[in-house]
């Protein structure tokens, strides 16, 4: 549940962080504040399944100084940049370097709190299709030379004695090398072996 996310506030003003927290807090919200980009920076642990809100205009380091560290070192959890009316040109920037959203001050608890919803929803799913993947290279990666063979023919819709032709196998060994794939693949379908092989790597990508 997107509840679930860690919500890190960071913002210079104190009363705009209590009051962020609080408001968090009763929505069912867990949060962190910090007085500034470099207290988060230095402080704040894991980062997965977190969202970050951070002011633009802050002193020392900005938000948007602060999205493009994150962004440079390879972080990519969700950050929502709260602006103030004149900011939107610099908003805009913030968004190219890799903001989810931003919000304009002042605004109401109804626009942070969809907002922050559906910012976390989108971050939960893509990390869901990046487990899916990764799990899917990692079945990939325990196929053999030979299996990878047979899987290709299986993926470009070849039958059985088409893949022992062009491999001097067989149809029975094909059999036996597709049930093995199918198998170390954890897939109950040949559709969702396709599926897996077409996540795990590139090589599967759709062709013109």
């Amino acid at each position: 549940m997107t509840s679930d996310f860690l919500i890190h506030i960071v913002d210079d003003e104190e009363p705009v962080r209590q009051s962020l927290s609080f408001l968090l807090a009763a929505s069912g919200w867990r949060s962190r504040k910090y007085a500034s980009a470099a207290e988060f920076l230095d402080t704040a642990e894991n980062l997965e399944d977190s969202c970050l809100i951070t002011d633009l205009r802050m002193s020392e380091m900005n938000g948007l100084d602060l999205l493009r560290r994150l962004r440079k070192n390879g972080n990519t959890l969700p950050v929502i940049v709260v602006t103030g009316h004149g900011d939107v040109l610099a908003a805009v920037e913030a968004m190219k370097a890799g903001a989810s959203d931003f919000i304009e001050k002042p605004f109401s608890e109804e626009v942070i709190l969809s907002t922050l919803k559906r910012v976390c929803a989108a971050a939960q799913e893509k990390s869901q299709v990046r487990q899916q993947r990764q799990a899917a290279r990692d079945k990939l990666e325990s196929l053999s030379a030979r299996e990878r063979q047979v899987l290709d023919g299986v993926v470009n819709g070849l039958p059985n004695k088409s893949i022992a032709h062009n491999l001097g196998l067989s149809p029975r060994t094909v059999e036996v090398y597709r049930a093995t794939i199918m198998t170390k693949m954890q897939a109950h379908s040949l559709a969702e072996l396709v599926r897996m092989a077409v996540e795990g790597s590139d090589h599967y990508a759709a062709r013109d």
